[in-house]
């Protein structure tokens, strides 16, 4: 019994004499943190305090210089920086394929509510099996189908919404 006292002694011990690492003063400029004492002055930042900071930062494209070097600079475009150019009339098949699929779907969705809401039958749908002499799992089958007929509204819905944001066929 001493010695696994004195081996726990000595474990915690030998813990608590490892090194702690605080964490270095970080400085808030804007949207960019910096460590350095130095950029920090010169830019006139302001010192975090209140807990430590964890900033990931994502990797820059390669460019050649000019505006896209400085990060701060971006350009006008509305797609991502390294993105490939997509010719317009490659940009209108791919946007009328994406509606045919969206349609499909759209059709799918809408014969499956057709189906749901005639198996529901406006809340009264038909006993099965035992349900005759178990009301409760014939109460439960019911709120199934009606939570069913929900989601597939909901499908529908997002599917239009979808469809709504695609350019009209022969647009750019």
């Amino acid at each position: 019994m001493k010695t696994r006292f004195l081996l726990l002694l000595m474990s915690t011990a030998s813990l608590t004499a490892l090194p702690t690492f605080a964490q270095e003063r970080v400085w808030r400029c804007g949207n960019e943190y910096t460590n350095n004492a130095a950029v920090a002055k010169e830019k006139g930042c302001k010192v975090m305090e209140g807990g430590n900071v964890t900033v990931v930062q994502s990797p820059r494209p390669a460019s050649g210089g000019g505006a896209a070097s400085n990060p701060a600079v971006r350009a006008p475009s509305g797609s991502p920086a390294g993105s490939p150019r997509v010719e317009g009339a490659d940009q209108r098949a791919r946007d009328g394929e994406a509606r045919s699929v969206l349609q499909s779907e759209l059709r799918k969705a809408e014969a499956r509510q057709v189906e749901l809401l005639r198996d529901y039958n406006n809340g009264q749908p038909e006993k099965q099996g035992g349900e005759a002499r178990n009301y409760q799992k014939y109460l439960d089958r019911v709120a199934d189908m009606k939570a069913e007929l929900a989601r597939n509204e909901s499908d529908i819905a997002g599917i239009r919404r979808e469809l709504g944001r695609l350019p009209a066929n022969g647009a750019p």
